[in-house]
């Protein structure tokens, strides 16, 4: 069974032999960051991939695996970055398909969920057999109709809270203004009496 968001191409892609003698220094960079990265040290392979685009700018390859190193580090941000940049420079379909997909799934992890949808939509553009990419669209836009309900239920729920104090408020008053009619009441009662009292014990004048 498929797990939600579930990340494609984040190993690192091993590089054939290099054709030109020129390109040797830059594919060693990428090999000895491929290395760090086979063995989880994320951080000791960014350096390398730096160094290989920084021989080569245009190398889709070192910026994709910057990209994912950034990504395992932790470094949300940076990776989401990192995937821009990849998506931009490369001419290449695939990588910039890889790279929608991927800035997706960072994106996701960051709960940024309207851009996560749109980078697996862009992804799909380039690749509409792409399973996981619909997959993880998918869930992204149940999440979005999930968190929205909530978001509209929130004030639905603080208005009828706010309805019950007001009643409870309204049946207070109520409550205090009846009781002050009935203490009114019992006091004209009393006046009454004592008045009542004074008719029958006053003498009668002498006339």
């Amino acid at each position: 069974m498929k797990k939600l968001f579930y990340i494609a191409w984040l190993m690192p892609l091993f590089l054939a032999l290099p054709v030109l003698v020129t390109a040797q220094d830059e594919n060693a960079a990428i090999r000895e960051g491929n290395k760090q990265y086979k063995q989880r040290q994320f951080e000791a392979a960014l350096p390398a991939y730096q160094k290989a685009i920084e021989q080569n700018p245009k190398n889709s390859i070192a910026r994709y695996n910057l990209a994912n190193a950034r990504f395992r580090t932790g470094n949300l941000e940076e990776a989401d970055k990192s995937f821009d940049e990849l998506i931009e420079k490369t001419d290449e379909k695939t990588y910039k398909e890889k790279g929608y997909y991927n800035k997706g799934v960072t994106l996701t992890k960051q709960k940024k969920l309207l851009e996560s949808i749109e980078a697996y939509k862009s992804s799909l553009k380039l690749n509409a057999a792409d399973e996981d990419a619909r997959f993880n669209l998918q869930k992204a836009l149940t999440e979005l109709k999930k968190q929205t309900g909530q978001e509209q239920k929130q004030p639905q729920q603080k208005q009828q809270q706010k309805q019950k104090q007001q009643n409870k408020l309204d049946k207070r008053k109520i409550e205090q203004y009846l009781k002050s009619l009935e203490q009114k009441e019992q006091e004209v009662q009393r006046k009454i009496q004592q008045n009542r009292s004074r008719s029958v014990t006053q003498p009668e004048k002498d006339w």
